[in-house]
């Protein structure tokens, strides 16, 4: 054989190597999901259910052979501290350095809303596993990648109406708010609701994160007339909603979105932390279903921490990380690609899953990128730091 045949024979057996180490390697790869939560801060109570729930159907999904020829999820975290700016620093991590296929939002709404844009900018599905804002996924976004397995401040705020007026007859509730877009979503979402229903405020008030007294606000409801408040705001400053209510020795009814789910609020707010009534999409009491005594099952295995349903909290953290990762997961399979439009478009593909919260039968289209509607929310309030139903 002579010398040029030599090299020849050998070139492409280096080729074929390399093609199949190449190969072996992309399947090897795995698919990055991008996670942007508080994870420190009064908060982080939420931000780890939201990555259980996740990381626990992370590992259904690689169990039975993971996506697009065997590539295994992953879930990559960044702690947002609850700061839009921070979120933002994060999300542009994820997704040009780590090169997510899903971007996850976790918390507040401020944050998701500051990221929403670049998803759509960067062709990144962005998917909200827990803040309500309902201008996240009805944003200006053409085409709009934002989707959401949670609940929506729009139909939470006819929620809130709609329970206060069957369980506290209310019929001129006070608004107390917190003073970012989140609560000028709710406050948008709550004068809708009331006017819908011929019901006019007593008066609104709003307050600031860090707040640490809110007697003049409450006071000037009070004055006004107030039945019933009508409450927007994370762990913290709801927590001291209460304490103000204590100090001042007003017993009202106190019907909440589910910021005081996110963390310790009974440690916050004291023994009248259970008169607060709050808006939930999922506990983990009640009836069992087959999918959630495996995801009990499961997180009891990975998290020794958790002995049973008592210490799942907050539920709604890891349901709805739960349900959105495997619908994140079907989206990605029914693209075969982790190519961004390509995915968004899979979520449109989806037909039937069996999740915890619900079955969902086709639960994305073009108009409307929420999986839950009003029918899927339970009200709780804190029992010995349970989160429970409320029985009526």
């Amino acid at each position: 054989m002579s010398r040029l045949a030599r090299r020849t024979l050998l070139s492409s057996a280096i080729a074929l190597a390399a093609a199949a180490l190449s190969g072996t390697a992309l399947a090897a790869d795995t698919i990055k999901i991008g996670l942007v939560t508080a994870l420190s801060g009064q908060s982080a109570l939420a931000g780890e259910a939201i990555s259980r729930g996740m990381q626990v159907a992370i590992d259904e999904v690689n169990a039975k052979g993971g996506l697009l020829g065997g590539r295994k999820l992953e879930l990559v975290r960044r702690d947002d501290e609850a700061n839009p700016a921070k979120g933002v620093v994060a999300a542009r991590e994820l997704i040009f350095k780590e090169k997510v296929a899903v971007l996850f939002g976790g918390l507040d709404t401020p944050v998701s809303m500051a990221i929403v844009p670049l998803a759509n900018q960067e062709k990144v599905p962005f998917m909200g596993p827990w803040a309500a804002g309902t201008g996240i996924t009805r944003n200006s976004g053409n085409p709009n990648f934002a989707f959401r397995v949670s609940a929506m401040d729009e139909i939470v705020d006819v929620a809130m109406l709609q329970y206060a007026q069957k369980n506290f007859k209310t019929a001129k509730p006070g608004l107390i708010l917190v003073n970012n877009p989140w609560g000028e979503s709710n406050e948008k979402g709550l004068k809708a609701a009331l006017a819908a229903k011929g019901v006019a405020p007593a008066g609104v008030e709003k307050y600031e994160g860090n707040d640490l007294d809110m007697v003049p606000q409450l006071t000037r409801l009070k004055a006004a007339g107030a039945d019933t408040l009508f409450l927007v705001g994370n762990v913290g400053p709801s927590a001291q909603v209460v304490k103000s209510l204590d100090r001042m020795g007003w017993k009202v009814p106190v019907v909440s979105h589910w910021g005081p789910a996110g963390g310790r609020f009974t440690e916050l707010a004291g023994p009248n932390a259970r008169e607060v009534h709050f808006v939930q999409t999922y506990s983990f009491f009640g009836k069992a279903t087959p999918v959630r005594e495996r995801v009990v099952k499961e997180l009891m295995a990975k998290y020794p921490a958790i002995k049973g349903p008592d210490d799942i909290t907050p539920a709604v953290g890891v349901a709805n990380a739960y349900d959105a990762t495997h619908l994140a997961a079907l989206a990605i399979a029914a693209a075969g690609s982790t190519e961004g439009d390509a995915v968004r478009q899979g979520f449109y593909k989806i037909g039937r899953y069996e999740g915890l919260i619900k079955t969902y039968d086709k639960p994305f289209t073009p108009d409307n990128h929420d999986a839950l509607g009003p029918n899927d929310y339970v009200w709780a309030q804190f029992i010995d730091n349970r989160i429970v139903p409320v029985e009526n």
